[in-house]
Protein backbone atom coordinates (compact mmCIF):
# COMPACT_ATOMS: atom_id res chain seq x y z
CA UNK A 1 0.00 0.00 0.00
CA UNK A 2 1.07 3.74 -0.93
CA UNK A 3 2.44 5.78 2.32
CA UNK A 4 0.93 9.30 2.63
CA UNK A 5 3.91 10.33 1.62
CA UNK A 6 4.03 8.67 -1.76
CA UNK A 7 0.39 9.47 -2.41
CA UNK A 8 -0.42 12.77 -1.68
CA UNK A 9 3.20 14.77 -0.64
CA UNK A 10 5.61 12.91 -3.29
CA UNK A 11 3.48 10.76 -5.27
CA UNK A 12 7.08 9.47 -6.81
CA UNK A 13 6.28 8.77 -10.69
CA UNK A 14 8.80 6.30 -11.30
CA UNK A 15 7.13 4.04 -8.51
CA UNK A 16 3.64 4.80 -10.45
CA UNK A 17 5.47 3.85 -13.85
CA UNK A 18 6.82 0.93 -12.36
CA UNK A 19 4.07 -0.46 -10.44
CA UNK A 20 2.06 0.10 -14.43
CA UNK A 21 4.51 -1.96 -16.60
CA UNK A 22 4.73 -4.78 -13.74
CA UNK A 23 0.71 -4.73 -13.80
CA UNK A 24 0.65 -4.98 -17.77
CA UNK A 25 3.07 -7.35 -17.64
CA UNK A 26 1.28 -9.24 -15.59
CA UNK A 27 -1.72 -9.48 -17.15
CA UNK A 28 -0.27 -10.73 -20.15
CA UNK A 29 0.88 -13.93 -18.54
CA UNK A 30 -1.95 -16.66 -18.86
CA UNK A 31 -2.81 -18.64 -15.92
CA UNK A 32 -0.79 -21.23 -14.53
CA UNK A 33 2.54 -19.73 -15.99
CA UNK A 34 5.34 -20.18 -14.36
CA UNK A 35 7.02 -16.94 -13.38
CA UNK A 36 10.75 -15.82 -11.98
CA UNK A 37 11.01 -12.54 -10.17
CA UNK A 38 14.82 -12.35 -10.78
CA UNK A 39 16.37 -10.08 -8.16
CA UNK A 40 12.78 -9.72 -6.48
CA UNK A 41 13.85 -8.06 -2.79
CA UNK A 42 10.26 -7.27 -0.87
CA UNK A 43 8.67 -8.93 -4.51
CA UNK A 44 6.50 -6.09 -4.68
CA UNK A 45 5.25 -7.18 -7.90
CA UNK A 46 4.40 -10.81 -6.72
CA UNK A 47 0.46 -9.51 -6.90
CA UNK A 48 0.09 -9.06 -10.26
CA UNK A 49 1.08 -12.94 -10.44
CA UNK A 50 -1.35 -14.49 -8.44
CA UNK A 51 -2.88 -16.62 -11.32
CA UNK A 52 0.88 -17.94 -11.90
CA UNK A 53 3.23 -19.78 -10.50
CA UNK A 54 5.15 -17.00 -8.91
CA UNK A 55 9.00 -17.97 -7.61
CA UNK A 56 11.72 -15.48 -6.82
CA UNK A 57 15.56 -15.36 -6.75
CA UNK A 58 17.98 -13.40 -5.02
CA UNK A 59 21.57 -12.99 -3.50
CA UNK A 60 20.49 -11.08 -0.56
CA UNK A 61 23.73 -9.97 0.47
CA UNK A 62 22.14 -6.20 0.90
CA UNK A 63 21.46 -4.94 3.95
CA UNK A 64 17.69 -4.25 3.45
CA UNK A 65 14.62 -6.26 3.97
CA UNK A 66 13.93 -9.38 1.55
CA UNK A 67 10.67 -11.26 1.12
CA UNK A 68 11.39 -15.08 1.27
CA UNK A 69 13.12 -16.18 -1.74
CA UNK A 70 12.91 -19.22 -3.80
CA UNK A 71 15.74 -19.41 -4.93
CA UNK A 72 18.79 -18.19 -3.12
CA UNK A 73 21.59 -17.72 -5.00
CA UNK A 74 24.06 -15.61 -7.51
CA UNK A 75 21.72 -14.55 -10.33
CA UNK A 76 24.18 -16.11 -13.02
CA UNK A 77 23.86 -19.44 -11.38
CA UNK A 78 20.12 -20.07 -11.18
CA UNK A 79 19.61 -23.58 -9.77
CA UNK A 80 16.79 -24.81 -12.10
CA UNK A 81 16.29 -26.42 -15.70
CA UNK A 82 16.63 -24.33 -18.54
CA UNK A 83 13.56 -23.45 -20.14
CA UNK A 84 11.44 -23.52 -17.00
CA UNK A 85 10.06 -20.14 -16.99
CA UNK A 86 7.54 -18.13 -18.80
CA UNK A 87 7.82 -14.65 -17.77
CA UNK A 88 10.74 -13.35 -16.10
CA UNK A 89 10.93 -9.82 -14.01
CA UNK A 90 14.10 -8.15 -13.79
CA UNK A 91 12.99 -4.86 -11.93
CA UNK A 92 15.73 -2.05 -11.12
CA UNK A 93 18.83 -5.35 -10.84
CA UNK A 94 20.77 -4.87 -13.68
CA UNK A 95 22.69 -1.95 -12.45
CA UNK A 96 23.82 -4.07 -9.67
CA UNK A 97 25.38 -6.67 -11.14
CA UNK A 98 29.18 -6.85 -11.81
CA UNK A 99 28.89 -9.09 -15.16
CA UNK A 100 25.47 -8.01 -16.65
CA UNK A 101 26.35 -10.35 -19.89
CA UNK A 102 26.47 -13.66 -17.38
CA UNK A 103 23.28 -12.75 -16.00
CA UNK A 104 21.66 -12.25 -18.77
CA UNK A 105 22.72 -15.17 -20.40
CA UNK A 106 21.10 -17.36 -17.23
CA UNK A 107 17.75 -15.46 -17.69
CA UNK A 108 17.70 -16.17 -21.29
CA UNK A 109 18.96 -20.22 -20.45
CA UNK A 110 16.08 -20.71 -17.84
CA UNK A 111 13.38 -18.79 -20.07
CA UNK A 112 11.17 -20.68 -22.19
CA UNK A 113 11.28 -20.15 -26.14
CA UNK A 114 8.88 -17.37 -26.79
CA UNK A 115 8.69 -16.31 -22.68
CA UNK A 116 9.20 -12.75 -22.47
CA UNK A 117 10.88 -10.88 -19.67
CA UNK A 118 10.50 -7.13 -18.48
CA UNK A 119 13.78 -5.12 -17.38
CA UNK A 120 13.85 -1.79 -15.93
CA UNK A 121 16.80 0.11 -15.03
CA UNK A 122 18.03 3.75 -14.13
CA UNK A 123 19.98 5.21 -16.35
CA UNK A 124 19.83 8.87 -14.25
CA UNK A 125 20.05 7.71 -10.37
CA UNK A 126 22.34 8.08 -7.24
CA UNK A 127 24.94 5.48 -5.94
CA UNK A 128 22.41 3.01 -3.97
CA UNK A 129 22.81 -0.26 -2.30
CA UNK A 130 26.25 0.22 -1.69
CA UNK A 131 28.64 -1.25 -2.69
CA UNK A 132 26.78 -3.32 -5.00
CA UNK A 133 26.09 -0.59 -7.48
CA UNK A 134 28.12 -0.91 -10.54
CA UNK A 135 26.73 0.51 -13.60
CA UNK A 136 24.62 2.79 -15.60
CA UNK A 137 23.31 1.65 -19.31
CA UNK A 138 22.11 4.01 -21.83
CA UNK A 139 19.14 2.69 -24.82
CA UNK A 140 22.24 1.41 -26.80
CA UNK A 141 24.06 -0.79 -24.22
CA UNK A 142 20.67 -2.20 -23.02
CA UNK A 143 20.12 -3.02 -27.05
CA UNK A 144 23.75 -4.22 -26.89
CA UNK A 145 23.57 -7.10 -23.84
CA UNK A 146 20.20 -8.03 -24.61
CA UNK A 147 21.25 -8.99 -28.03
CA UNK A 148 24.22 -10.48 -27.08
CA UNK A 149 22.64 -13.11 -24.69
CA UNK A 150 20.19 -13.72 -27.24
CA UNK A 151 16.97 -12.17 -26.81
CA UNK A 152 15.00 -10.02 -29.06
CA UNK A 153 13.76 -6.17 -28.09
CA UNK A 154 10.15 -5.83 -28.34
CA UNK A 155 10.09 -2.59 -26.66
CA UNK A 156 12.93 0.09 -25.35
CA UNK A 157 11.57 2.96 -24.24
CA UNK A 158 11.72 5.60 -21.09
CA UNK A 159 9.99 4.20 -17.90
CA UNK A 160 9.22 7.59 -16.66
CA UNK A 161 9.28 11.24 -18.86
CA UNK A 162 11.13 14.33 -18.90
CA UNK A 163 9.36 15.73 -16.30
CA UNK A 164 10.25 12.77 -13.67
CA UNK A 165 13.79 13.34 -13.75
CA UNK A 166 13.25 16.84 -12.84
CA UNK A 167 11.27 16.02 -9.82
CA UNK A 168 13.91 13.77 -8.96
CA UNK A 169 16.95 16.11 -9.29
CA UNK A 170 14.12 19.32 -6.97
CA UNK A 171 13.73 16.24 -4.24
CA UNK A 172 17.51 15.58 -4.08
CA UNK A 173 18.16 19.35 -4.01
CA UNK A 174 15.65 19.56 -1.40
CA UNK A 175 17.09 16.74 0.60
CA UNK A 176 20.85 16.85 0.23
CA UNK A 177 21.46 20.64 -0.52
CA UNK A 178 23.54 21.77 2.43
CA UNK A 179 21.94 24.13 5.00
CA UNK A 180 24.48 24.91 7.58
CA UNK A 181 26.10 28.71 6.09
CA UNK A 182 29.69 27.56 6.96
CA UNK A 183 29.73 25.11 4.27
CA UNK A 184 29.84 27.80 1.59
CA UNK A 185 31.82 30.46 2.43
CA UNK A 186 33.87 31.57 5.58
CA UNK A 187 33.44 35.27 6.05
CA UNK A 188 31.37 36.70 9.04
CA UNK A 189 28.60 38.34 7.74
CA UNK A 190 27.95 35.47 4.73
CA UNK A 191 26.22 33.08 6.83
CA UNK A 192 23.45 35.98 7.91
CA UNK A 193 22.38 36.78 4.82
CA UNK A 194 23.10 32.93 2.94
CA UNK A 195 21.10 30.59 4.92
CA UNK A 196 17.81 32.13 3.94
CA UNK A 197 18.27 31.68 0.89
CA UNK A 198 19.64 28.29 0.96
CA UNK A 199 16.67 27.35 3.47
CA UNK A 200 14.56 29.21 0.14
CA UNK A 201 15.63 26.76 -2.34
CA UNK A 202 15.09 24.02 -0.38
CA UNK A 203 11.67 24.87 0.28
CA UNK A 204 11.20 25.58 -3.04
CA UNK A 205 13.04 22.09 -4.60
CA UNK A 206 10.74 20.32 -2.47
CA UNK A 207 7.28 22.24 -4.04
CA UNK A 208 8.64 21.96 -7.32
CA UNK A 209 9.30 18.14 -7.05
CA UNK A 210 5.98 17.60 -5.97
CA UNK A 211 4.55 19.28 -8.67
CA UNK A 212 6.85 17.66 -11.63
CA UNK A 213 6.25 14.13 -10.30
CA UNK A 214 2.58 15.25 -10.65
CA UNK A 215 3.23 16.17 -14.15
CA UNK A 216 4.62 13.22 -15.41
CA UNK A 217 2.19 10.76 -14.53
CA UNK A 218 -0.33 13.23 -15.96
CA UNK A 219 2.17 14.10 -18.98
CA UNK A 220 4.97 12.20 -19.77
CA UNK A 221 7.72 13.53 -21.91
CA UNK A 222 9.62 11.57 -23.88
CA UNK A 223 10.95 13.99 -26.52
CA UNK A 224 13.62 16.32 -25.10
CA UNK A 225 15.61 15.81 -21.75
CA UNK A 226 16.49 12.61 -20.59
CA UNK A 227 15.11 9.60 -18.71
CA UNK A 228 15.62 8.17 -15.08
CA UNK A 229 14.94 4.75 -15.70
CA UNK A 230 14.66 2.41 -19.62
CA UNK A 231 12.12 -0.40 -19.33
CA UNK A 232 13.07 -3.44 -22.17
CA UNK A 233 10.40 -5.80 -22.82
CA UNK A 234 12.19 -8.58 -25.11
CA UNK A 235 11.76 -12.34 -25.45
CA UNK A 236 12.98 -15.60 -26.32
CA UNK A 237 13.01 -16.43 -30.01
Amino acid sequence: MKSFIDKYILPNSSREYLRRYNRSFGQTAENGMVVLDAGAGEQPYAKYFDHCTYESADFEMVDKPYAKSTYVCDLAQIPTADGRFDRILFNQVLEHIPEPSDVLSELFRVLKPGGSIICTCPFYYEEHEKPYDFYRYTQFAHRHLFAKAGFEIDRLEWLEGYFGTLAYQFQTMALRLPLAPQRYLKRPWWPILFWPVIAGLKASAALLAALFYRLDLACKITDRGHPKNYVILAHKP
